[in-house]
């Protein structure tokens, strides 16, 4: 099997969601992008709680190591883009528009805590073994999180120098992603590009894979969300 060295992060894709996380078929509901510092998944772990059992004489007679619990990941995501369709999906916060009804900016709101969105990172991976399907031309290590909620845009300071935005979010586990809307694994050995093979069980919060399949463009607008996946739905 693969075992690739993982390089820089390349791409992010985020799409819209629902309550139930179900990702919204539509015009406005993705946006990929490639201006971003950096994405960080920091697992949110409940320790268990130990069990000892002690003898009148204060002797141990046995012991039990509490099992954690994965609440989910918290995620960080630094980016530079200040598209108002970007944080729209990610946070909920309105667009603004022009004359024309271009987006030209976004408000800063109450947090609409049933908004969510899927994050899907792609990085560069080294190795040789990396590309085993025939027609790839290359291998990335893809990360999907199906489910990202309470997204927030945090402290902005606008001084001499260029600015990053930093938004936070949670992963929640289950949802209705499925096998998912967009083609991200190769489907045979002539690397025919297709969706995943299966879906994440329902206490799941992350997916990590050595793919063949290029990551999407960056785009500067709303991506449509359709296919098979939205007829099927």
């Amino acid at each position: 099997m693969p075992a690739p060295l993982i390089s820089n992060a390349a791409t992010v894709r985020v799409t819209r969601v629902d309550g139930c996380g179900r990702p919204v078929c539509g015009d406005d509901s993705s946006y990929v992008t490639e201006c971003f510092a950096s994405v960080q998944m920091a697992a949110n772990i409940e320790e268990g709680d130990d069990i000892t059992f002690k003898a009148a004489n204060g002797r141990q007679c046995g012991f039990k190591k509490g099992c954690p619990t994965l609440n989910g990941y918290d995620i960080t995501f630094t980016f530079f883009q200040a598209s108002p369709e970007l944080i729209e999906i990610m946070t909920g916060s309105p667009v603004y528009f022009d004359y024309d009804g271009k987006p030209i900016g976004f408000d800063s709101c109450s947090i609409p805590c049933k908004s969510g969105f899927a994050m899907e990172v792609w990085t560069d991976v080294l190795g040789e073994d990396v590309c085993e399907e025939e027609a790839a031309e290359g291998a990335w290590l893809y990360f999907l999180l199906p489910w990202v909620s309470n997204g927030i845009i945090g402290d902005l300071e606008l001084a001499n120098e260029a600015v990053n935005l930093e938004l936070t979010g949670s992963t929640k586990a289950g949802g209705k992603w499925g096998i998912g809307p967009y083609d991200v694994q190769a489907q045979d050995k002539a690397g025919t590009p297709g969706p995943m093979l299966t879906p994440l069980e329902s206490s799941c919060h992350r997916r990590t894979f050595v793919t063949s399949v290029m990551p999407p463009e960056p785009s500067t607008t709303y991506i449509p969300v359709a296919g098979e996946f939205c007829t099927a739905s």
